[in-house]
């Protein structure tokens, strides 16, 4: 019976590599996302003279969006894989992150709800910039659901720190 044993455990040990086209598919997203931040780049390039300066704000503002989605695919890449599949080896890679393989779960959760909370700070603050296009009750969800966000933030920091 002791086989049995050790082949479940094996098997359910060599089940966390069913994880890794989860992460090459969020590679292959980060790289539509890429396409969409330099198509974003290009269109807006030719208008910044023109352009008032809120409308300059709200450009970049699209931009950042895109670039703080893209680091936390990357964070979700890299933590999720090192901590669920395998370890990135790349100790000797000049260019490694020095984050990489320290962060843990609680780390990852904390790093996911802040930068949910800025790209919907963001996305308020676009919409702020055209009030007058949106209702009351638009502008209501809005906050409210950003302010549900900063909510469970401060709910997971207070139940991590309880934890401890």
């Amino acid at each position: 019976m002791k086989w049995l044993e050790n082949t479940i455990e094996w098997l359910i040990f060599q089940s966390r590599w069913l994880l890794a086209p989860v992460y090459l598919g969020l590679v292959a997203a980060l790289a539509l996302l890429s396409f969409k931040f330099l198509q974003e780049l290009v269109s807006y390039a030719p208008t910044i003279i023109t352009s008032s300066s809120d409308d300059t704000i709200l450009a970049v503002l699209s931009l950042v969006d895109l670039v703080l989605v893209g680091n936390l695919i990357i964070l979700v890449i890299f933590a999720g894989y090192e901590n669920f599949v395998s370890k990135i080896e790349t100790s000797e890679h000049s260019d490694r992150p020095s984050w990489l393989g320290t962060v843990d779960m609680s780390g990852l959760k904390f790093s996911l709800i802040a930068s949910i909370v800025a790209i919907s700070a963001i996305q308020l603050l676009k919409s702020f910039m055209h009030v007058e296009e949106l209702t009351d009750r638009q502008l209501a969800w809005q906050a409210g659901i950003h302010g549900v966000f900063i909510f469970s933030g401060l709910l997971l920091a207070l139940s991590d720190r309880l934890k401890k």
